[in-house]
């Protein structure tokens, strides 16, 4: 995606909390409930929590199992932009899992960052939920 998204929780002094979040994404807040509650349901050990990042001056959302990251939040105007990190032995996972082909695609051809790739996905309909359940899955497939 070569267009910039801005992401909209950028003061420091505002923590986000889920009437902030729900007012900017609006109708969208269920597709987020909907991952956010698959993820703790799903699978042990995981939680998540807000931080304002000095680097990009903006509030993220980290989801963790124990000490392993498995995806970032970003808030945009009206939806959510899901972000997940992966080294190259990711790879025979994705290209195994039940990815569209374009994320597939996408995901071989993306810039590095160090040793990492990252696919990121917009929370704007229910078919977007069913690519981050999937990322989710392949990301703890992983060790």
């Amino acid at each position: 995606m070569s267009d910039v998204i801005k992401l909209v929780l950028s003061d420091k002094q505002i923590v986000p909390s889920d009437d902030l979040i729900y007012s900017l994404i609006g109708e969208k807040q269920f597709l987020w409930k909907t991952v956010v509650k698959h993820t703790t349901d799903s699978y042990k050990d995981v939680s998540g929590s807000w931080n304002y990042y000095n680097d990009g001056k903006q509030w993220l959302f980290k989801l963790v199992q124990k000490k392993k990251t498995i995806l970032w939040a970003g808030v945009l105007a009206d939806c959510f932009r899901i972000s997940f990190y992966f080294g190259d032995k990711a790879e025979p996972f994705i290209a195994e899992s039940r990815l569209p082909q374009k994320v597939k695609d996408d995901f071989k051809t993306s810039k590095r960052f160090g040793a990492l790739r990252a696919i990121s996905v917009r929370l704007i309909d229910e078919s977007d939920i069913e690519v981050v359940k999937e990322l989710v899955s392949v990301k703890l497939k992983i060790k």
